[in-house]
């Protein structure tokens, strides 16, 4: 495990000193602009459910990723060009999670109640707004997890709340729709 961390630090190191890109090449090249982000003009065109599938594709990727790098960190003689790509596969991927998450979620769909304040005791939409506040950021700390180490338990836990943070999302037309792409029965 070491020298798989060791060796995706090297490797990020020695290509930022290859590169070095000024700011301007850097937001011209795809260095910046990987993966197609949501527009926030607003546009008025959402695919929440698409947003979770993405969500869910990513985590798949990011679990090969962890069993191919385990597999081969138990290997005498690795490949490191290899590890190095699995490394930064993993990583983007959970980047896509965490991108996604702040450009498309917190800052577009996740919509703070009208009325902040809770008249007579009741429920003004507040609890669900915390409650999916918490889900987004027990997501983004998971992802995170995710380019941290290559234990899976932290993929798992990304999926565990993405569905979680679903059930307080989508009307249940909709979950029946998600859970049957992600329980293994689509």
């Amino acid at each position: 495990m070491k020298t798989l961390l060791a060796l995706g630090t090297l490797f990020l190191c020695v290509s930022f000193l290859h590169s070095s890109p000024s700011l301007e090449e850097a937001a011209n090249s795809s260095i910046l602009t990987t993966r197609a982000r949501h527009c926030q003009v607003p546009c008025g065109i959402y695919s929440d459910k698409m947003r979770i599938d993405m969500l869910m594709e990513d985590c798949a990727t990011i679990e090969k990723a962890m069993t191919a790098l385990n597999t081969m960190d138990g290997e005498e003689s690795p490949s490191n060009n290899q590890m190095v790509r699995w490394i930064m596969t993993k990583d983007q991927h959970a980047q896509n999670i965490q991108d996604t998450v702040a450009a498309y979620w917190l800052a577009q769909r996740i919509k703070a109640p009208k009325d902040f304040v809770r008249k007579s005791g009741l429920d003004d939409g507040i609890d669900k707004y915390y409650a999916q506040l918490k889900s987004m950021h027990q997501i983004t700390v998971a992802a995170m997890k995710c380019k941290q180490t290559t234990d899976k338990s932290h993929v798992q836990s990304l999926r565990k709340v993405a569905l979680e943070f679903s059930a307080s999302y989508f009307s249940a037309e909709d979950l029946k729709h998600i859970h049957s792409h992600h329980d293994g029965k689509h």
